[in-house]
């Protein structure tokens, strides 16, 4: 029997940590010191004065982030002018997987540039007001451990919406949710951006960053994790980082940046914001085009945390690359134990990609329809409908926005459905049908259930001046058209130019099953699946059968109709003379 002095120890292997370095990033362009970058003073802040210890990453990311602009140091940036930047960067993207302390970055960042740099004005926003706050509550929780900075600091106003920390030497900060009205007036020189990955459209950036443009030295901080198909402003910014970065992950070649690009109908449209909370500032929009929201890149900054393309769910160096904290705040246990139960489930892997491995679900998610059948009949370049078409008009379940889509046929014979006009509001519908009508053999909307689309159809109804037959979508055809507009894309018999809304639509649309089958859900806050509705809709109608003539009423009335037209080989009639809404006057 051995001796118990011969027996070796059976030592433990070090617990494997989260990654300090990202797996993607913005080189410096020198050497980054205590005199090249802010972030040394940052951290000696957070664990000097508000008592915080930061991991490595969040570290690593300080110095890194707040690169000083090559023009200074930390020794010389007191000589700036006021139109000299003093970062490097003007807006950084950070990407990292939930739950690995962003907020405790921004609650760093946000009480140095108040306190530290005595910068005029922070504001915090998210797409859901919620979060913004949360990190400001944060902030105020610290500043009232701290003594020294109570006495800096006036009585905050806490009311919800409003709130705001404000100095005794007048430095703010505010709290916006993140909408096309957040921050207009205000003239930021820190800009937190949480969650990014929900600005599906361009509005809300284009209210925000503007607030920026008359500071020289602002900066504009984008925390997320990983977005999908609907995160338009993120997909855009990452796919523009990439491109410099070399194509490191190979999207480039295959994406469409420009696409996500505001048209000039939605710039035109940024213009209609309300004068609320006008302060000191009002960014114009008038003169603004689809390649003023292009990016410097020079001055565009990516810090990606993210396990690398066709990483299992449970390598733990690839969880290790999306996870700085793991090792740290974050236990293998827990994370291991929810990539066996959701990673491996078909239907919850890719939210645990997006969630826990800040995955991009480029091919993974697909919406409504089956992987790369929505891409596969998208046209190359844009056609044309050459035929009569059919129309659907759909509401956003807001009521924020209309959205029409046209059917019909090709030069080439085949099927197609387009949306071609949206607004803000229903009001313009009308008018616009109309003088389309020559075109137009019917219109379809929603008859009940719809919220403003049903409205919509009533007041068509009984409108004298509306002279286009009416299609009553209701009962079976709301499933039935959905499915065969599924059915359609599925088999490639239906196509369609490309569209962002109605590409994010496709892509990240849910279902709300009703007996006998789906519809898209309009009330969904993620994603708006109107744009796909209307397409489904005008697509149902285009393809529908044609059914006997009901009798006529035995009261005589005046009325106004359009007879139906001749069904088409292999389609049916475009219009049922069943549905066919005769409008009296």
């Amino acid at each position: 029997m051995a001796s118990r002095s011969s027996v070796k120890p059976q030592v433990r292997p070090p617990e494997y940590k989260g990654c300090e370095v990202p797996r993607i990033f913005t080189p410096p362009l020198r050497e980054l010191t205590e005199e090249t970058s802010l972030g040394f003073m940052m951290i000696a802040f957070a664990s000097e004065v508000l008592g915080i210890t930061l991991f490595p990453w969040q570290r690593w990311l300080l110095i890194h982030a707040f690169e000083l602009h090559p023009m200074w140091t930390v020794s010389t940036m007191g000589e700036r002018g006021s139109l000299d930047p003093l970062f490097r960067f003007r807006k950084v993207i950070v990407l990292v997987a939930r739950q690995n302390g962003k907020t405790v970055i921004s609650q760093v960042v946000a009480l140095f540039f108040l306190y530290a740099l005595g910068i005029s004005l922070i504001l915090g926003t998210a797409q859901d007001l919620d979060t913004a706050e949360e990190v400001w509550e944060g902030c105020l929780d610290l500043i009232e451990e701290n003594p020294d900075l109570q006495d800096l600091t006036d009585k905050p106003i806490k009311v919800n919406g409003k709130k705001t920390i404000r100095l005794k030497t007048g430095e703010r900060y505010k709290v916006k949710a993140a909408n096309r009205k957040a921050g207009r007036g205000l003239s930021g020189d820190l800009i937190m951006l949480d969650e990014l990955r929900e600005h599906q459209s361009w509005d809300a950036w284009a209210a925000i960053t503007k607030t920026a443009t008359a500071r020289a030295a602002a900066m504009i901080l984008c925390l997320s994790n990983a977005g999908d198909m609907s995160s338009v402003v993120l997909r855009f910014l990452r796919l523009a980082c990439h491109e410099a970065l070399g194509d490191p992950d190979g999207l480039v070649a295959e994406s469409k940046r420009q696409a996500l690009l505001p048209t000039v109908d939605d710039i035109a449209e940024f213009r209609e914001l309300d004068d609320d909370d006008l302060e000191d500032y009002e960014p114009n929009p008038d003169d603004l085009a689809p390649e003023d929201f292009e990016e410097d890149l020079d001055a565009l900054g990516l810090f990606e945390w993210s396990s690398p393309p066709g990483c299992a769910v449970d390598d733990r160096e690839g969880l290790a690359q999306a996870n700085p904290s793991v090792g740290y705040g974050i236990t293998w246990r827990v994370l291991l134990a929810d990539a066996i139960t959701e990673g491996r489930d078909p239907e919850t892997e890719w939210v645990f990609r997006t969630e826990a491995m800040c995955q991009w679900p480029e091919v993974g998610m697909h919406g409504v329809f089956p992987p790369g059948k929505w891409e596969a009949t998208t046209n190359d370049q844009p056609r044309a409908i050459t035929s009569d078409v059919t129309a659907c008009v759909t509401v956003s379940g807001d009521r924020s926005r209309a959205w029409i889509a046209l059917c019909g046929t090709r030069d080439d014979g085949e099927v197609q459905a387009d949306v071609v006009a949206t607004a803000r509001g229903f009001a313009w519908v009308a008018g616009w049908l109309t003088e389309h009508r020559d075109r137009i053999e019917c219109v379809t909307l929603q008859e009940r259930g719809a919220g403003a689309a049903s409205e919509l159809y009533k007041a068509l109804e009984i409108d004298p001046k509306f002279q286009i037959p009416l299609v009553p979508w209701a009962g079976p055809t709301l499933t039935a058209w959905h499915g065969q507009t599924h059915d359609a894309i599925r088999d490639k018999k239906l196509f369609h130019n490309s569209h962002p809304a109605l590409d994010r639509a496709a892509g990240g649309a849910t279902k709300k099953l009703l007996a006998g089958g789906w519809v898209l859900d309009l009330f969904d806050a993620r994603v708006d699946g109107s744009p796909l509705a209307a397409v489904c809709g005008a697509y149902g109608c285009f393809i529908r059968p044609a059914i006997p003539l009901p009798p006529l009423p035995s009261t005589p009335q005046v009325i106004h109709t359009k007879t139906a037209p001749t069904a088409r080989p292999g389609v049916g009639s475009m219009i049922s003379a069943a549905d066919v809404r005769t409008i009296r006057f």
